[in-house]
């Protein structure tokens, strides 16, 4: 079976310390197969069970904010070339499309000086008036999504969270998935209170952060893939919708081949293949012991790879 090479690869990452403990699930033959291993918190040697919640890190961007607007495109309500400035009149980008976001296709540089001094309103003003890069080009970055969360916002005249919560968490019976800090939760880093937001821009800006910041379980998230490999509104999502040619994207989700996809820093992905109806979540808090992302991008494709593989 697959999921043998990939249990085996994930026990040799742990055994190798590269993350202390996993939770995965995969999907396929219409149903769930659940692994919990290694440790969540080895400093209080907790094993890693069934129901734990994890820091999602940017794999918030599809559980919350890349939903929505996927929900809105498919129902006719969101034209994909709309300037970003016909919601947020403030921001400079009459240039920018909603789908050039989608899709991580702008020339935006995100960087922003002093990031870690600046208050949440500093930060958020601070992304409307970002430098550019010479040409637009795909350069994945969180700047995209806490935009298009801001464009939301607007729409709705609604807190993010509240709006997530209503139009999708709920809808969907996804009881599990909230915006951070939370009391209780896997920790993210050695000696740092766990349920606190790992991502600095998500941690500031709390319940309006399109791009980082929720928690959730291995359950909700199995209910949430259920519905990208079922449901209507993601029929047709296993196609290039970036308007660039350098790298084929989705909208909100990575492309490769039928495989649609979505990682985070703390050491999360999701992943789902509408055509062979297969799926599977990979939640670990990597960032525990040490930061080694260069490392960690290696690593976690090994695992992705032997998913994608055709038996």
């Amino acid at each position: 079976m697959k999921w043998t090479k990939i249990i085996k690869k994930i026990e040799e990452q742990i055994e190798a310390g590269i993350y202390p403990g996993a939770s995965f699930a995969y999907f396929k033959d219409h149903q769930w197969t659940e692994f919990y291993l290694g440790q969540s918190d080895p400093e209080h040697g907790l094993q890693t069970e069934a129901g734990l919640v994890y820091d999602l890190a940017s794999v918030s961007k599809v559980v919350g904010v890349g939903t929505l607007l996927i929900f809105l495109w498919y129902q006719g309500k969101l034209d994909l070339e709309r300037p970003v400035t016909d919601f947020l009149s403030e921001c400079d980008y009459p240039d920018i499309s909603i789908g050039q976001l989608l899709t991580h296709a702008t020339d935006l540089d995100p960087f922003i000086p002093n990031r870690d001094q600046l208050s949440a309103d500093e930060l958020k003003k601070a992304m409307f008036h970002l430098n550019r890069r010479e040409k637009p080009a795909f350069l994945y970055s969180d700047v995209h999504f806490l935009l298009l969360g801001f464009v939301l916002e607007k729409m709705f005249d609604e807190d993010l969270d509240t709006l997530l919560q209503k139009k999708i968490w709920n809808l969907w019976g996804m009881r599990e998935t909230k915006f951070g800090p939370v009391s209780q939760a896997v920790p993210t880093v050695r000696g740092i209170e766990a349920g606190m937001v790992h991502d600095p821009k998500a941690r500031l800006l709390g319940r309006h952060a399109g791009s980082a910041g929720l928690f959730s379980t291995v359950k909700d998230l199995q209910i949430f893939l259920q519905h990208y490999l079922e449901d209507d509104f993601a029929r047709d999502l296993s196609q290039n919708f970036s308007p660039l040619d350098d790298k084929e994207r989705s909208l909100a989700w990575n492309l490769e081949g039928d495989w649609l996809d979505h990682t985070g820093y703390t050491g999360t992905f999701v992943m789902w293949n509408r055509q062979k109806q297969e799926a599977a979540i990979f939640l670990s808090n990597r960032t525990y012991e040490k930061d080694e992302r260069a490392q960690w991008i290696l690593d976690r494709n090994q695992v992705m790879d032997l998913i994608r593989k055709e038996e």
